[in-house]
């Protein structure tokens, strides 16, 4: 198992930095369209869609990002297109977890389908948007999830007394979600000091939440999107405890699928990229 999952992170690694070397951002958009594809694939078969219709759903969702992409969207995205989606990240994950596991099924299929098609091409939107705003910007969105995890697992592991959501994701605690947060404000620190030593492509988002909003209103902000992380993964440890699924699927061997790998960042770039505009 742990050499599955170090060969199939090697392979993602080479193929996100060839698409992010090559020239212009569409063959990252490209790249990261097949795999919100792939991942409206696995939210049809965990939301009882059957395989024919989750395939068309993957299809359905392709051609969304497709058209988006080619009307020019993920460089003049709307900035009413981040607004909608924090709004239904904030109220559907509100309602979606405040009802739990076993609520989750007794919503229509047909809403299901279309708040995760909703969900997916919006994050695609978000992440295709960044990649143009710029590597750097991009990448310290992507850092905000990845280094509130990792904080969240060793506080959670060291401190974590006060189960968060035992009912959905067990191994979740009160202290990891401090502690991931105490983590990205420490990476903000890091990385706006590194924004003003080197001359990157762009700012990271740390410096231009900081620009916009001052440094109180950064830290409220980098504070949201923590939650936000947490909530997606919780989503997704939802439904998937609803549909009596461990993994999304087997689709990168030994990490389980698309979804499992990229739900705390459904709603963080769409939020992320609305607080930039305030």
């Amino acid at each position: 198992m742990l050499r599955q999952r170090i060969i199939t992170a090697l392979v993602l690694v080479f193929v996100l930095l060839a698409s992010l070397m090559a020239p212009g951002p569409v063959p990252f958009a490209l790249l990261t369209l097949v795999l919100i594809a792939a991942a409206g694939w696995e939210w049809g078969r965990l939301n009882q869609a059957g395989e024919a219709l989750s395939i068309g759903m993957a299809a359905l969702l392709a051609a969304l990002c497709a058209a988006t992409l080619l009307a020019g969207w993920t460089r003049s995205a709307p900035a009413t297109a981040w607004w909608l989606a924090t709004a239904l990240w904030l109220a559907g994950g509100f309602i979606a977890l405040r009802g739990g596991p076993a609520a989750w099924p007794q919503l229509p299929k047909a809403a299901r389908w279309g708040i995760g098609i909703v969900g997916l091409w919006a994050a695609w939107l978000a992440i295709s948007h960044a990649r143009v705003l710029g590597i750097n910007f991009m990448l310290s969105v992507f850092c905000v999830v990845w280094a509130a995890d990792i904080a969240a697992y060793f506080g959670g592991r060291a401190f974590g007394k006060r189960k968060l959501a035992p009912g959905i994701s067990p191994g979740k605690s009160w202290e990891g979600v401090w502690s991931g947060m105490a983590g990205v404000l420490l990476l903000a620190a890091l990385w706006i000091g590194l924004d003003r030593s080197f001359a990157f492509d762009s700012p990271s988002v740390f410096s231009k939440l900081m620009q916009s909003v001052g440094i109180a209103g950064m830290v409220l902000a980098l504070l949201v999107l923590c939650a936000m992380s947490v909530v997606g993964d919780l989503v997704e440890s939802l439904v998937k405890r609803a549909a009596g699924a461990k993994d999304s699927s087997r689709l990168l061997p030994g990490h389980g699928g698309v979804l499992d790998r990229v739900d705390a960042l459904l709603p963080v770039f769409p939020i992320a990229l609305a607080l930039i505009w305030i």
